[in-house]
This record gives structure tokens, C-alpha cells and sequence, in this order.
């Protein structure tokens, strides 16, 4: 059998700093037992599922994230009868890093989100090359692992639009995020085709501020409202309370105030599909 070495691979490394690592260090703990338990020398198990051994002593002691097809191929093999495999959800959360897995766990509770974006196109639009190619402008750069596990986490927060029953999601964007050509011009109409689709969903409202609005009350910048099945909220502004997230009622409905007034200084939903549709022709 060819071994998948994979040790080399960016995105998968734990970062010793990060809270998670404990996590990772449990299951990879739990992968060892159930190896030895087998009766089974690494090099025996690296021949069983297909691995090297360098990569499955990684993952033993807590240094390596498991990919979701070495934990199924571990099943498999050691018979686990699907509780090895039902690691996967957590080891690929396990990636993110600890703000990107705060903020899905909160959208993930969600029954209501409003966003307003104004330098980009908001995360849970970007298609994976749009995304991946604003990971790599940034600066100072990204090592490589950091770049897949940003992408890697971007992508999981869209898992959003898969609930049921899904959220009601609210989106305002810029019209200057439309024609910023970020990855270059194909890039920018996969996007622009992507928002067409996204725009249409039936739980989504998406709005286009355009460049001529007179009067804007975002430009304190990118606002964040989401609200909960049991009354609570958690809102976040670059422009107020120091970027932080406030759960104040005060707080909170001051940037509610500023969102609403967005929304109704923003193209209606109909409009802006137009608008969009107009931009990917040009493009």
C-alpha cells in the first residue's frame, strides 16, 4: 500500500499556545490506545491504514490535527464501529483559529444576523480563492499554515447557510467591495456569481450601498448584530466601543439604530441583485 506521509502538509500543525491543544492531545492520546490495544507497532499500523510513521507520531502525541480520511481510515481498520470517525467535526474545528472559532460557535447560535461590510466582502460570501487571496496580501505575511487554517476556518463559518431551519441573514455591502478586483478580474466574477446565487436564497436579505449615497451612516465601519432564540444579542463595530463585542442593551441599540438606518439608505434586495448582475456583466 502507498503511505501518505502528509507530515509536511500546512494547516494541520497544533499551535502549542492555542487553548485547543489540549483537545488535540486527548485524541491523539485516544488514537494511541486504541492502537496498542490492537496489538499494533506504529510501523504495523503505518503499513494497516496507509501512513507513515512520522506522521502517526505526530498525531499521538498531540502535534498533528487528524485529517477527517486518516480518522476514517483508522476506524476501518482498528474496527472503532464509527467512534474514531466521529472525531472528525471536532479535530477540523480543531484548525480554526481560537477568534474564528468563537465567532462560529456564536453564528452557529444565531437565529438572526445583521452585517454591514465595507472594505471587503464579507467571510460568509467569499468564495475559497476570493478568500484565499486576501489571506495572502495580508501584511506582515502569513506563514503558509496560518493562511490554510484562516481559509480552512472562513469556509467552516459558511456551513451557516446549510442549517435548518437557517437563520435569517441580513447583508449590506459596499459597492466599492463589488469592483475591488482582489485575485484578479476571473476572481471577481466567480464572486460576483457566487453573491447572485447567495442573494437569492430565501433566508437571505442582501442589500448594495452604492457609491453615490449621499448620506451613509456607516462610515464608522463594518457592523455586526446577531441575536439569539432567547432574546439575548451580541453586536461588534469598528466605529464604536473599541471594536469590541458589547452585549449592553444600551450599546446594542445604538449599532441597531446605525444598521437599520443602513439598510434603508442601501438599494432595496431586488435592486441590488440588479446592481450586482449589472457589475458582473461589466466585469
Amino acid at each position: 500500500m502507498e503511505r501518505n506521509d502528509g507530515a509536511d502538509e500546512p494547516g494541520w500543525d497544533v499551535d502549542p499556545e492555542d487553548e485547543i491543544s489540549a483537545v488535540v492531545e486527548m485524541a491523539g492520546h485516544h488514537l494511541k490506545l486504541r492502537r496498542e490495544a490492537a496489538g499494533l507497532r506504529v510501523g504495523e499500523f503505518g503499513e494497516a491504514i496507509g501512513y507513515g510513521e512520522d506522521l502517526i507520531r505526530k498525531i499521538e502525541r498531540g502535534a498533528r490535527i487528524p485529517r477527517p480520511e486518516y480518522l476514517d481510515k483508522v476506524d476501518e481498520v482498528l474496527g472503532a464501529g464509527g467512534l474514531v470517525s466521529a472525531m472528525k467535526k471536532e479535530m477540523r474545528e480543531a484548525r480554526y483559529p481560537k477568534k474564528a472559532r468563537d465567532l462560529a460557535k456564536l453564528e452557529a447560535q444565531a437565529v438572526e444576523i445583521g452585517l454591514y461590510s465595507n472594505h471587503n466582502v464579507h467571510g460568509l460570501l467569499q468564495t475559497e480563492e476570493h478568500m484565499r487571496a486576501l489571506f495572502e496580501m495580508r501584511q506582515p505575511a502569513f506563514s503558509q499554515d496560518e493562511l490554510e487554517r484562516g481559509v480552512a476556518a472562513r469556509m467552516g463559518r459558511q456551513a451557516i447557510f446549510e442549517r435548518s431551519p437557517a437563520p435569517s441573514l441580513h447583508f449590506v455591502q459596499e459597492e466599492a467591495t463589488l469592483r475591488r478586483t482582489i485575485g484578479g478580474r476571473m476572481v471577481l466574477r466567480r464572486q460576483l456569481q457566487h453573491l447572485v446565487e447567495v442573494a437569492q436564497l430565501r433566508s437571505v436579505t442582501f442589500q448594495v450601498m452604492p457609491l453615490d449615497c449621499e448620506s451613509h451612516a456607516g462610515m464608522g465601519g463594518l457592523i455586526e448584530v446577531l441575536k439569539f432564540r432567547d432574546g439575548t444579542a451580541v453586536g461588534r463595530s469598528e466605529g464604536a466601543f473599541g471594536s469590541h463585542p458589547v452585549t449592553d442593551p444600551k450599546q446594542l441599540r445604538i449599532l441597531e439604530l446605525r444598521y437599520g438606518m443602513i439598510r434603508a439608505q442601501a438599494l432595496r434586495p431586488r435592486e441590488s441583485l440588479s446592481f450586482i448582475e449589472q457589475v458582473l456583466g461589466e466585469t
